[in-house]
């Protein structure tokens, strides 16, 4: 069991997981409202890849999950109150948490979310910031039980595919 960076070998297998997590939520209860072919796809875990801020979760020789961590939050985020003045140089933003269906219910978002909070802190990073969708309660309670602080609920913009209001979270690291 490891988490490491994503790399190019990597790629076919995190769109593997993509479109097989797609399909499960198409079959099951979609929280994260996600939709096959339109996110999260192969471009973007290649963007990960390449701009060096995606990590997979390695066990038992298959890739069970994998997150980006990376200095770049919606639009949005710059009009709301976070409670302090930190640039984004000093703030990591999760984007894209996912766990291969076969490997849910092993607590693997768990230990990614402990990861990207370790990962930060050694870094100095001042905060950690995301945004979920506000009935996606799984990632909600995953977030809530690691510390995150619920700062504001917003519009990013995806009505068009039926994803209203996503609810904004921080760890502060000081």
């Amino acid at each position: 069991m490891e988490i490491r960076k994503g790399t190019k070998d990597d790629i076919d297998k995190v769109a593997a997981l993509y479109d097989t997590l797609n399909d499960y939520l198409d079959s099951h209860i979609n929280y994260p409202g996600w939709k096959k072919g339109s996110y999260p796809i192969r471009e973007d875990a290649e963007k990960g890849i390449l701009e060096n801020n995606l990590f997979v979760f390695e066990k038992e020789g298959s890739i069970a999950g994998t997150i980006i961590l990376n200095h770049e939050p919606e639009e949005v985020y710059n009009r709301v109150d976070w409670h302090n003045e930190f640039s984004y140089e000093d703030i990591l933003v999760i984007h894209t948490l996912a766990v291969h269906p076969e490997f849910l219910q092993q607590k693997i978002g768990k230990k990614l979310i402990d990861f990207a909070l370790d990962y930060a802190k050694k870094r100095q990073m001042k905060a950690v910031r995301l945004d979920v969708y506000e009935k996606n309660t799984p990632a909600i309670h995953l977030y809530e039980n690691a510390g995150f602080e619920y700062i504001d609920t917003v519009d990013l913009g995806y009505g068009m595919y039926g994803l209203d209001w996503f609810k904004l979270y921080q760890f502060v690291c000081l």
